[in-house]
């Protein structure tokens, strides 16, 4: 997600009570696998930042939920140990 400005062992703060719109980074539940991809709510899709990586389909009957919003990310400039 580096082009939203995200990057690998960065801190997201998410706020389950913020509703969803179109555009925002959120963390969602995708058939059993947890996500944190671009919401495209006009064509039900899921969208990585980067455009090596395909949109996933919203499908009707997956078992889909948006767990919250991205608001903010926190970057570490000394990386984390354990």
């Amino acid at each position: 997600m580096e082009g939203v400005g995200i990057y690998d062992r960065d801190l997201l703060i998410v706020d389950r009570e913020e509703q969803a719109r179109h555009q925002d980074v959120v963390l969602a539940f995708l058939d059993g696998e947890l996500t944190c991809k671009i919401l495209d709510a006009h064509r039900r899709l899921l969208c990585s930042a980067h455009e090596d990586f395909p949109p996933i389909p919203i499908l009707d009957g997956s078992d889909f939920q948006i767990e919250g919003v991205v608001i903010n990310a926190i970057h570490f400039f000394r990386h984390r140990t354990g």
